[in-house]
């Protein structure tokens, strides 16, 4: 087998121009029922991407191609559920694969349409979930709606990798002796959250394995057990230890130290900040542009701050003054942060517009203060939901941030790489203030007369930030002549 995959990467480096129909077909095969578990798509399609790299074929170009192969096999593999629903166990191949029909079937059950999105980055579950969704009749729109939404996340996590590597080995970089240390502690770090969540198919809640299995040893050690202790919430629905905090924040962290060493040390990224930034040039209209700066303007800083002070208010009067203390605590953190790191790092920005701003660009400061803010808003209010519903809230409050994120890039004040990293900040600092805050959690916030003056009060204070600071927004990020 390797043998022949080496005979065909030699052949696809000699003919470049097939390069893309490997890549849709590898990841299509990778997706497809029974194959992706015979085939060995991910070395392949590294392997493949690895030569993308080499021979400098775009990224998002091999990003689409290997999303486009991915929605294609798991549509493929949701037909053929539908065509022999009720004869899976019967039908050969899927005969041979009793144990791993039944395992897909009771993960599609306790999951349901969020398993196509888990699945995807599933081991072995992967090629037989859209499977078994075809033959337990879900419903084909929804289907395809998670089918797209997890190709585009699944292409960047296999795809990427290889990428870089082909890349770093075109350009034949020297690299700073701290390079390979910090990239092996992130990728380490990576590769075991990885596991732990994806391949090993186990949860983060309560009810999930990984926690019951952590909770078993952390007893079983007096030091450990104090810290679980301590750690655990004291909510009325029962305690809860942030483990799933935890791993945002040991995972964000990591991405993002890895992330800055690839915008910083290497220019490896840089042939995607010129490919973003074109992309949206072109995309500048006055029909356009008072919509991305009103979405920008929800990320300032100066109303981040007057939002989080009518929170840290509401927190006050809810008898809740740990949770004011820590709002107030990431807002610090996030604000010392990014001054700190562009001060250091020096990136420069695409000075794109009227009056270029006067800082420098990486990390992104709108990324990572919205990302903080409204992450730790969507935990909030996510601690009210049962937990497999979780998913459902922390969805809704990730839209905003993905809009001001893509303004900042629309309206050409950031790089790509730049809205990437704030995010990744935010997110860590997100978690780290949910893991110190969670000891101090015994609060419900039910929606009573307070709470929905809050909103209010959040809701019109925005409109009139933004109403009043948009005609110069707007002067402000007009197009440079």
């Amino acid at each position: 087998m390797m043998e022949t995959l080496h005979h065909f990467i030699a052949w696809l480096g000699d003919h470049p121009g097939w390069l893309s129909g490997a890549i849709f077909a590898t990841a299509f095969v990778e997706s497809l029922a029974i194959a992706g578990v015979v085939v060995p798509g991910v070395a392949i399609l590294f392997a493949v991407s690895t030569l993308a790299g080499q021979v400098n074929m775009p990224l998002i170009e091999a990003l689409a191609w290997a999303a486009a192969g991915a929605v294609a096999g798991d549509g493929a593999s949701f037909w053929l559920g539908r065509q022999f629903q009720g004869r899976l166990d019967r039908l050969w191949p899927f005969s041979r694969y009793p144990n791993m029909i039944e395992r897909g079937a009771r993960f599609f059950h306790q999951h349901g349409g969020k398993s196509i999105v888990i699945g995807r980055f599933v081991g072995p579950l992967r090629p037989i979930l859209p499977l078994i969704a075809g033959a337990f009749h879900m419903p084909a729109q929804r289907f395809v709606a998670f089918n797209v939404v997890s190709a585009l996340g699944w292409a960047p996590v296999y795809v990427i990798p290889g990428y870089l590597v082909g890349s770093a080995m075109a350009l034949d970089l020297t690299l700073p002796p701290h390079f390979y240390p910090v990239m092996a502690l992130s990728l380490g770090l990576l590769a075991l959250i990885y596991l732990f969540i994806f391949r090993l198919q186990i949860g983060l809640g309560s009810d999930g394995y990984l926690y019951r299995r952590t909770q078993t040893l952390a007893r079983e050690h007096p030091v450990a057990d104090r810290i679980w202790q301590a750690l655990s919430s004291d909510r009325p629905q029962g305690p809860e230890f942030p483990l799933a905090s935890i791993m945002l924040t040991v995972g964000s962290l990591s991405l993002f130290a890895l992330w800055s060493l690839l915008c910083l040390e290497t220019h490896m990224l840089s042939p995607l900040d010129q490919a973003t930034a074109a992309f949206f040039a072109p995309l500048r209209n006055p029909l356009f542009d008072p919509v991305a700066v009103t979405l920008t303007l929800l990320g300032d800083p100066a109303l981040l701050t007057l939002l989080s002070l009518i929170a840290i208010t509401f927190f006050l009067l809810r008898g809740m003054p740990a949770a004011a203390l820590h709002l107030i605590a990431a807002g610090v953190m996030v604000t010392l942060a990014t001054t700190l790191l562009k001060a250091g790092f020096a990136v420069p920005r695409p000075d794109e517009v009227s009056v270029p701003p006067a800082s420098f660009a990486y990390p992104s400061g709108h990324a990572a203060g919205v990302a903080t803010m409204i992450g730790l808003a969507a935990s909030f209010v996510a601690h009210e939901w049962p937990r497999r519903q979780r998913w459902v809230v922390y969805g809704v409050f990730g839209l905003p941030m993905l809009l001001i994120a893509v303004s900042r890039l629309y309206l050409g004040v950031h790089w790509f790489t730049d809205v990437v990293g704030g995010l990744l900040l935010g997110l860590s600092i997100c978690g780290l203030s949910r893991v110190s805050y969670s000891r101090y959690d015994r609060h419900s916030l039910s929606q009573n007369a307070l709470t929905l003056s809050t909103l209010a009060a959040m809701a019109v204070t925005a409109a009139c930030y933004v109403w009043l600071a948009l005609p110069a927004g707007i002067w402000r990020y007009t197009p440079m002549n």
